[in-house]
């Protein structure tokens, strides 16, 4: 690949309003999906980041969107590389089984954006991307995999400043600083 290819990466969040709280028996099938779908991530093609809580192994204890609401917070080297996960891996049997375990959105729970490489997306900045897509519809600042935009067509929504969190290898899950989970 050639360095223009890195020059961004695609964040995504998606946001999941629980049914039951995480150590009801009811949700007991997605908690015990949770390792195994998260080492699938880290280790797929494509991977580069993802929201992890401090001292955990996942982001399910952070509740910056609601009380009853999880999040998943991503970073990919392409909108292919998220794709393929999402749909083409043993993640797949979660997103058939989520209406078991999550209520149903009406508005929008999933968005991505472009990121330069090496920027670590904050939960604030993805929570105000969800609230863009929301309020505005599909951009090139915020969008869905049905409405998508290229890295290029987004480059004036990229973040300009370099990255503020620690430089990441892939495949590596960041724990998320104790201050932002109160965002």
């Amino acid at each position: 690949m050639t360095a223009s290819t890195h020059a961004a990466h695609l964040a995504q969040l998606n946001v999941a309003t629980l049914r039951h709280p995480l150590d009801d028996p009811r949700m007991a099938p997605f908690v015990e999906m949770l390792d195994p779908v998260n080492a699938a991530a880290d280790s797929a093609p494509g991977f580069v980041w993802r929201l992890v809580e401090e001292g955990a192994a996942d982001a399910t204890g952070l509740r910056p969107a609601g009380e009853d609401v999880i999040v998943n917070l991503t970073v990919w080297q392409s909108q292919e590389a998220l794709w393929d996960f999402t749909y083409r891996s043993g993640h797949l049997e979660v997103v058939r089984r989520r209406r078991e375990w999550f209520h149903r959105h009406v508005t929008a729970h999933l968005v991505l954006w472009w990121v330069p490489a090496g920027h670590l997306p904050t939960v604030g900045e993805a929570l105000e991307r969800l609230a863009d897509l929301r309020e505005h519809g599909p951009s090139p600042r915020a969008f869905t995999f049905a409405s998508s935009y290229t890295a290029a067509e987004a480059a004036q929504h990229l973040r300009a400043v370099p990255p503020t969190q620690p430089q990441q290898t892939a495949r590596t899950a960041w724990p998320v600083p104790a201050g932002e989970a109160a965002l």
